[in-house]
């Protein structure tokens, strides 16, 4: 693991708590059908094997980076709490997967806009929410200051 002064801050901050939840449980269900067309159809090289894949490399690479923050989200949902901030200590290439992430998942939505796929098209206020939250990490990670969710949503309207 790296140390720690080769890592960057990332504030996520007035975090979602009721649309974090919408997004998780689309993300969920996509991710299900990912894994059973997979297991149907072996290695297939689309959308489904790399996004599992991709999926499977990011919590390799960065739950040692996230856990701590993952449970303080854990603990502000069991709470009841509308809304969080939460601080990310991570290395500079979580950048890059958030905006391969990003990609991908738009590329899920296309399937899904297709009917190739069961699972509906994600929700618009949850593709707000994954455009702002994976935007963050890029965007701070460049060099830019954090916008909260209120802020980026009225940049947006």
């Amino acid at each position: 693991m790296s140390g720690s002064r080769d890592l960057v801050e990332v504030r996520i901050l007035s975090l979602p708590i009721p649309v974090l939840q919408v997004a998780r449980e689309h993300f969920d269900g996509l991710l299900r059908e990912f894994t059973l067309i997979e297991v149907g159809e072996g290695d297939a090289p689309g959308v489904p094997a790399r996004l599992v894949a991709l999926g499977e490399e990011l919590r390799g690479r960065f739950s040692g980076f996230t856990a701590s923050t993952d449970e303080e989200l854990a603990e502000a949902e069991a709470g009841g709490a509308e809304r969080v901030d939460l601080v990310y200590q991570l290395p500079p290439d979580a950048a890059e997967a958030s905006e391969r992430l990003g990609t991908l998942l738009d590329e899920a939505d296309d399937h899904c806009r297709s009917g190739e796929l069961l699972t509906l098209v994600t929700p618009p206020e949850a593709l707000a929410f994954r455009r702002w939250f994976l935007g963050e990490f890029a965007r701070q990670i460049g060099g830019q200051a954090p916008r909260s969710w209120p802020e980026w949503r009225a940049s947006t309207a």
